[in-house]
């Protein structure tokens, strides 16, 4: 386990003079399973957004493996190795399965890993989408992302970020519209990539699943930390019970 992986420390972030985030500080070791959660409005995906540089916070810091990125731009915090899915699928429509990943195959980051000698990109990128759960000698792959059902633009959306060979993969209500069926089929790939050595951070409502696959929780309540530990001590937290059940059946 790699300490301090990635720490945010006290960060804050104001809209408006409405606090979405207050002075949210932790850490995260490598090759883990963090999971965020909290009612809507809570400001977890304000906190992904900071982090991986869609906006700036107003104060405070995130460390990467030691360096400091606040306030980087996106695409250089993607190209040292964080990448993220969004809550709203946002596929190239027009393109087929497949080669919606072929702008991630040819990123800064990738050539850098492969010396510019990559191979057949088509070939690695249905390769990525096997790994998601697309079935290869099958035409889903080769089909346009714009007839494809919401689970499989979700799981294209997963095989996006796998293409840029990340080390920490933010997941932001990846099981939001998909299937019992397809949530069940998504966890072990999920927990095959931590298996891998990936370290991931995954927002969800579908409590019982990243329960069953997180190292520690966090939850956020009205921009704050409220509560922080394994998924067995989050649960019984009083602060949590009143969140999401209010204060007499807490």
């Amino acid at each position: 386990m790699r300490e301090n992986f990635l720490v945010v420390e006290n960060v804050s972030k104001s809209f408006g003079g409405v606090k979405a985030i207050s002075n949210v500080s932790f850490s995260l070791s490598g090759n883990s399973l963090l999971g965020i959660i909290g009612p809507n409005g809570a400001g977890k995906t304000t906190l992904i957004n900071i982090i991986t540089g869609f906006i700036k916070p107003d104060s405070g810091r995130v460390i990467f493996k030691g360096d400091d990125i606040t306030g980087l731009p996106g695409y250089k915090i993607a190209e040292k190795g964080i990448a993220r899915t969004f809550q709203i699928v946002r596929p190239f429509l027009h393109l087929p399965a497949y080669k919606n990943l072929i702008i991630p195959l040819y990123s800064k980051r990738v050539k850098s890993f492969r010396g510019g000698r990559f191979g057949d990109r088509d070939t690695v990128a249905i390769d990525l989408l096997e790994e998601v759960g697309f079935e290869r000698d099958s035409s889903v792959p080769y089909k346009s992302a714009s007839s494809l059902p919401h689970g499989y633009l979700k799981r294209l959306e997963l095989a996006r970020c796998l293409a840029l060979q990340p080390e920490l993969l933010i997941l932001d209500e990846l099981f939001s519209g998909m299937s019992m069926s397809e949530v069940a089929a998504t966890v072990p790939i999920i927990e095959k990539l931590k298996a891998e050595g990936l370290t991931l951070i995954m927002i969800e409502h579908r409590l019982r699943e990243l329960f069953r696959i997180a190292d520690k929780v966090i939850v956020l309540n009205f921009g704050e930390k409220i509560a922080e530990g394994k998924p067995s001590e989050v649960i019984e937290n009083e602060l949590v019970k009143v969140a999401y059940l209010g204060a007499e059946s807490a």
